[in-house]
């Protein structure tokens, strides 16, 4: 299956390499560039990509409000976000992983990682490594946001056991080869506890269920010290 991208960046230049490079590959290819947040929402709903390459700071609608628009549209709910930052590390970005998005790259990023990247999300999965997960955590995700937060812990209790514990897991970085190895059961087993609680909590994706888990309380931030 071909998976279709949509580019979403100011910068002409910037989306000529990663358009040359999404190109070059037969299991992907660009379906769209938008240069600004609204162009990228319009073209979202007009293409219905798999993936959206998303910038954060772009003139007019930015990175932030398209996401948000997009993730909250149900007949884009196929559509996944990958934010592109220059930093790797921001309040945009938490904000972009609470609105829905599954993850962000660097905009210095090699050719073969967003390429993966791209796949990753594209597969349901979230992009964020253990240590991103942690800096964001213990900066952004527990404080409170800017409207309702996505769970309370009450609403844990339609989480079985091992679902629970799953989550809280996956809400510490691990992948779920990782988690079964801790667990002593198989990677399919894994994935499916943490469909489960995608669906039984709403979450979009994997990154959203990070978020829920901190946000609920089920998993606590690091003390500053290890962060």
């Amino acid at each position: 299956m071909t998976i279709r991208v949509l580019l979403a960046d100011d910068q002409a230049l910037l989306r000529a390499t990663f358009r040359i490079l999404i190109d070059s590959c037969a299991d992907m290819e660009v379906v769209a560039e938008a240069t600004d947040g609204a162009e990228a929402v319009d073209l979202a709903r007009i293409h219905r990509p798999d993936v959206i390459l998303m910038d954060i700071r772009m003139p007019g609608t930015d990175g932030l409000a398209a996401t948000t628009v997009v993730c909250a549209d149900p007949e884009l709910s196929g559509t996944r976000v990958l934010i592109l930052t220059t930093f790797e590390i921001d309040e945009y970005v938490a904000q972009a992983l609470r609105a829905g998005a599954s993850g962000f790259l660097g905009k210095d990023v090699t050719a073969d990682a967003l390429l993966d990247g791209i796949r990753t999300v594209a597969s349901g999965e979230s992009l964020l490594s253990p240590h991103a997960t942690r800096v964001l955590i213990a900066r952004f995700l527990t404080a409170p946001a800017q409207g309702a937060r996505l769970a309370v812990s009450e609403d844990l209790s339609a989480l079985t056991a091992r679902e629970r514990e799953v989550m809280a897991w996956v809400a510490e970085g691990h992948s779920n080869e990782e988690i079964a190895e801790k667990l002593y059961v198989s990677p399919l087993t894994v994935r499916t506890h943490v469909h489960r609680a995608m669906t039984k909590l709403g979450a979009r994706d994997r990154a959203q269920l990070v978020v829920i888990a901190y946000q609920s309380g089920l998993v606590q931030a690091p003390p500053p010290g290890e962060r």
